[in-house]
């Protein structure tokens, strides 16, 4: 099964539980994510799954991509001017090996200049062909996907591969199931000791009126005679990739792709995030597997 899932955070609210009592939630729209790509051990290295979230403009999209997703490609100029090289080469022959039988026979050659003129004879050996090149862009399904905005790989755990082009939505998580969110945090600025890592300030009094948000001494001076490595000054604060565990889902909706966490999670509203199946549920699945290798 996959380990994970694509989605957006769009805020937070509050619900009430079977005891009357409000509980704070954030709502995540929890996919829909189309399966791009399926990577194993055997050509890749390692076992993982690429998805695709969210929509983008085809305009907006880099060719490379769209070639990875299984659309067709137009020929670009450069691409265009190297065909017409490779026909006007080839005319040329045809014009020369006509010119060479006239001289020798006296049968009519020319129509078979003209005819390569009209249809475009292949160009000559050792010549890459367009077409083929673009036709080796992916090996997949061989259908169109995306493009979509992002593309990320997640883990596989205990087999049951999908296949290149299946839907994964939020039907995978359960109401009372425990998950690990993934998101990147609010980037805050330039920031200083006081906000970024809490310090208390230095003394107010004795006249020490420039001290109060200062970090104060950051190392001692002969030995080592160097500020250490992680010392805690000021700095960019935020913006930083943050793992909230074991949050419990209070609601979910698979119809519209919505599930309720308790509790808050990083990024603003309409952040990407992903939702990732708890450890023991990952284990669970670990060991299913590792059961049904051995068989027993």
């Amino acid at each position: 099964m996959l380990s994970a899932l694509l989605g957006r955070k769009m805020g937070m609210t509050q619900v009430f539980g079977p005891n009357g009592g409000a509980i704070p939630v954030t709502v995540i729209e929890a996919g829909p994510c189309t399966v791009t790509q399926v990577k194993s051990t055997a050509s890749d290295g390692y076992e993982a799954v690429q998805l695709g979230f969210g929509t983008a403009k085809l305009k907006n999209t880099p060719r490379p991509m769209l070639g990875h997703l299984g659309h067709t490609l137009q020929a670009t100029p450069s691409q265009r001017r190297r065909q017409q090289l490779q026909q006007q080469k080839a005319r040329q022959e045809a014009r020369k090996k006509a010119a060479e039988a006239a001289q020798t026979t006296e049968a009519a050659t020319e129509t078979e200049a003209d005819e390569a003129e009209t249809t475009g004879a292949s160009a000559p050996k050792g010549e890459p062909r367009i077409k083929s090149a673009a036709a080796k862009r992916r090996a997949g399904s061989g259908q169109a996907l995306g493009p979509f905005a992002v593309l990320r790989e997640v883990g596989v755990v205990g087999g049951d591969y999908p296949d290149v082009g299946d839907v994964v939505d939020a039907a995978m998580f359960a109401v009372g199931e425990r998950v690990d969110v993934i998101g990147t945090s609010k980037g805050k600025g330039f920031a200083g000791v006081m906000k970024r890592h809490g310090f208390h300030g230095g003394p107010r009094t004795h006249g020490q009126s420039d001290r109060a948000r200062a970090p104060g001494s950051i190392g001692p001076g002969t030995t080592p005679g160097r500020v250490l490595k992680g010392t805690r000054m000021a700095g960019r604060m935020g913006n930083d990739r943050v793992t909230i565990k074991e949050l419990e889902i209070v609601q979910a909706d698979a119809e519209r792709n919505l599930i309720a966490v308790k509790g808050s999670i990083p990024g603003p509203n309409g952040g990407l995030v992903m939702i990732r199946k708890g450890s023991q549920v990952l284990a669970a699945a670990a060991r299913g597997a590792e059961r049904s290798y051995r068989g027993g």
